[in-house]
């Protein structure tokens, strides 16, 4: 089954910005006399979007959470986010280079659970923003990862831009993931997956029928490999190898 589109998670997998995210988060909560430590951040909430993370820390704390509270948290810390961000540049080393490989080759999108006006934030200054054809960004599906609901679309809108580059609409599409939750994700989309292992240890990865250690690494013939009949259903590249 030939390769007909990929789609990029965002943070972890393109941008290193969950240093970011956690200011952002510490910094809105603060007022509030909630510390999130580092280690909470990464072994709890990373999984959530804006609105879940602020649910769920509520939650654990027992603080009441009211509907305009939680709206004001995602903007406010939305904002300490861009302002953060426009400090410098969060990508990844070899993250420019790869979506420009791709997107040369197949139509390529982003599903994540970042808010669209921060992925956009760090993709604009890079040069980045017209490769992708599609962005399925926080708050614009019914449920977020490890739902199916973010590729699902995303494979939604790169149908048409697949029938345009003379590419099958029914053929393989391969999510990049750094997560557990979100090789859950792609993979209940009917999606095949190749892991970064980035964020978290290629083990977390083990349902992806590929891995690799970093962005940089990644290359077309691991990525269509994982597709149906392809070599890594024989054989899976470990992280820190050249694909």
């Amino acid at each position: 089954v030939p390769l007909s589109g990929v789609v990029f998670d965002f943070d972890g997998v393109l941008a290193d910005s969950e240093p970011l995210h956690l200011r952002a988060y510490r910094d809105t909560l603060t007022p509030f006399s909630i510390d999130l430590t580092e280690s909470d951040y990464y072994k709890r909430y990373l999984g959530f979007d804006d609105v879940g993370v602020f649910r769920a820390v509520a939650k654990d704390q027992g603080w009441l959470l009211t509907e305009a509270l939680l709206t004001e948290l995602v903007r406010t810390k939305g904002q300490r986010f861009d302002a953060l961000a426009a400090d410098g540049n969060a990508l990844f080393p070899g993250a420019v280079d790869c979506v420009r490989r791709f997107a040369a080759a197949v139509p390529v999108a982003v599903a994540s659970g970042a808010l669209r006006g921060e992925i956009e934030a760090l993709l604009l200054p890079a040069g980045l923003r017209h490769h992708f054809k599609a962005i399925v960004a926080s708050g614009e599906t019914p449920h977020s990862k490890p739902a199916p609901d973010p590729y699902l679309r995303a494979v939604e809108l790169l149908r048409p831009f697949a029938i345009e580059a003379g590419l099958d609409p029914n053929g393989c599409f391969v999510a990049i993931e750094d997560s557990s939750w979100g090789v859950e994700s792609a993979l209940a989309a009917g999606l095949r997956c190749v892991g970064v292992a980035q964020t978290y240890s290629a083990d977390t990865l083990h349902a992806a029928q590929a891995v690799v250690g970093t962005i940089g690494e990644l290359g077309l013939e691991t990525v269509s490999g994982v597709c149906p009949n392809g070599s890594s259903d024989r054989n899976r590249t470990k992280p820190g190898s050249k694909p």
